[in-house]
């Protein structure tokens, strides 16, 4: 059986390793440990991890932020990623974070859970799809970072 359950300091040492995982599935490059900890350690107020435990053992994570306005101007999560271990695909550890977030997001207020995912990834779009969620092709997803982010910010004030 999965449970979830927000993450603790306690945890981070194992999901440190889950993180790492996480990085050599996408293929990206991956901090060493210790910054993998400091990380966790030092995450923005506002964000939170829930994790998936099955028989003892982390099988994977959603890691979301509060956000503010949405609709009606009320509360909801962006769900930045979501995670299940190798080992655990298949095991209703995906279901169960998504499952666990919108109880969080419900006990909380929140009246949304906002989140991207690849366009060419049809098996994970089925499987957010089979939860009820809607795909919403009229928004564009944008991102800022890099050389792009350090100049607009340090562009002066107008």
């Amino acid at each position: 059986m999965v449970t979830t359950r927000l993450a603790t300091a306690a945890d981070y040492p194992t999901l440190a390793t889950v993180l790492a995982e996480m990085q050599a599935h996408y293929a990206v490059p991956c901090p060493v440990p210790e910054a993998i900890l400091a990380g966790l350690r030092d995450r923005p107020a506002g964000s939170d991890i829930l994790l998936a435990v099955e028989h003892g053992t982390i099988s994977g994570f959603a890691a979301v932020a509060a956000i503010y306005p949405g609709p009606g101007l009320q509360p909801g999560f962006f769900l930045k990623e979501l995670y299940v271990t190798a080992s655990a695909r298949s095991s209703g550890s995906g279901k169960a974070l998504m499952r666990g977030l919108a109880r969080l997001a419900l006990e909380r207020g929140f009246k949304r859970i906002d989140w991207t995912a690849a366009r060419d990834d049809l098996g994970l779009r089925g499987f957010y799809e089979a939860l009820g969620a809607a795909p919403h092709p009229e928004k564009i997803f944008y991102r800022l970072t890099g050389d792009a982010l350090l100049r607009l910010g340090s562009e002066a004030e107008a």
